[in-house]
């Protein structure tokens, strides 16, 4: 999921600006929590790898026509599909709030790649809202799930326009 690599990124750069934000206090565990935040990123492009090929084998499954356990079985394979772009908005949400704490607070010759990273994360958030609302139209699954990505997507968002201003 390019999403994915997209938060990756977005966490890199800000662990990249709390590295040499040394007047910060707290800079060091900014950056370790941008490290895990990559690394948790990086494994949603795995996941969601994973429950993208179980959705088209749902799709695939042979002779069972349109018959109940073959949309049980595709609902389920989205409804699962729907937990990483899921997990991707909230892991977004956090690497824009640590690149936040950055662009107002951190090394000032390193703003411009700690709004890069806001930016990038409100982005990647906005994509896998998308894909979240994909997956829950598509399985017919109003479970909340896609109000908990718009509200995470929706607080990132204003965190851009405060950072922009």
């Amino acid at each position: 999921m390019v999403a994915a690599v997209t938060v990756a990124g977005a966490a890199g750069l800000a662990a990249m600006a709390a590295r040499f934000s040394d007047e910060l206090a707290g800079a060091a565990a900014l950056a370790e929590r941008a490290d895990a935040l990559r690394a948790r990123a990086g494994g949603l492009a795995d996941d969601d790898a994973r429950a993208y090929a179980a959705v088209l084998a749902a799709y695939r499954r042979q002779g069972e026509g349109h018959s109940d356990g073959r949309r049980n079985a595709i609902r389920q394979a989205l409804s699962h599909a729907t937990d990483v772009p899921l997990a991707l908005v909230a892991c977004a949400r956090e690497v824009g709030q640590v690149a936040m704490t950055l662009a107002a607070e951190g090394n000032p010759n390193l703003r411009g790649d700690a709004v890069t990273a806001v930016l990038l994360a409100d982005a990647a958030a906005r994509s896998a809202t998308y894909l979240v609302r994909c997956n829950v139209r598509l399985g017919d699954l109003d479970d909340g799930r896609l109000d908990q990505a718009e509200t995470w997507s929706d607080e990132l968002a204003a965190a851009v326009r405060a950072v922009q201003a």
